[in-house]
């Protein structure tokens, strides 16, 4: 499904009015625990950030489908898990990857409420851990406030690096080769300072 990002990016770059609704579906499909792993959401946002600088998106409409969007998808994950139980460990893709609902289970059970939020930066375990909160009964409003402002931080996180890169490029005239190398180290920067906060956060122990 990788085949979608270029496809997905230029029907948006053409029809700009589109962009809440394509990007409600995009956060929805990388937030639903059915769909997550085989949908390229991520990149899709990152490459929709690529086109705010250049006024061919609209930053507004971007973020609000994103974060509306990942947040459903963890809204109906969580409440699949409630009403089904250990059900769903029989079904695909937990057939295919039994390790997800393990490790899930293990984050969030040393987490907490916590772990919804922290999940949703977390690849495989983003859609997983909201089943899984449903599975254990959490509680609808932790539930809600975690997942909300998880989805609130991860939309910009994933959409204004590229932008930010764009916006550094553009300032700099940098042209070709050079735009690129640029581009992707203001990305790196980014990640990397990402990596740092969470790393502290966890080495701290402030989710437990």
């Amino acid at each position: 499904m990788t085949d979608f990002v270029a496809p997905v990016t230029a029907f948006i770059t053409q029809h700009a009015e589109w962009t809440f609704p394509v990007m409600f579906i995009v956060s929805f499909g990388e937030s639903f625990v059915f769909i997550s792993l085989l949908f390229p959401g991520t990149a899709i946002l990152v490459a929709a950030g690529l086109l705010v600088p250049d006024g061919t998106l609209h930053l507004l409409p971007l973020l609000a489908g994103s974060i509306l969007g990942a947040v459903l998808g963890d809204v109906v994950s969580w409440q699949l898990g409630r009403s089904y139980g250990h059900l769903l460990e029989h079904r695909w893709p937990f057939t295919r990857r039994p390790d997800l609902i393990a490790r899930a289970t293990s984050f969030f059970e040393r987490y907490g409420v916590a772990s919804v939020f922290l999940g949703r930066f977390f690849g495989p375990l983003r859609a997983t851990i909201p089943l899984v909160a449903g599975i254990a009964k959490m509680p609808p409003w932790p539930f809600f406030l975690s997942n909300a402002g998880s989805a609130i931080v991860w939309a910009p996180a994933l959409l204004l690096p590229g932008s930010a890169a764009v916006l550094v490029t553009d300032k700099l005239s940098a042209k070709g080769p050079l735009a690129i190398v640029i581009g992707l180290a203001v990305i790196a920067v980014f990640a990397a300072l990402s990596w740092l906060v969470y790393r502290r956060w966890f080495a701290n122990g402030k989710a437990q």
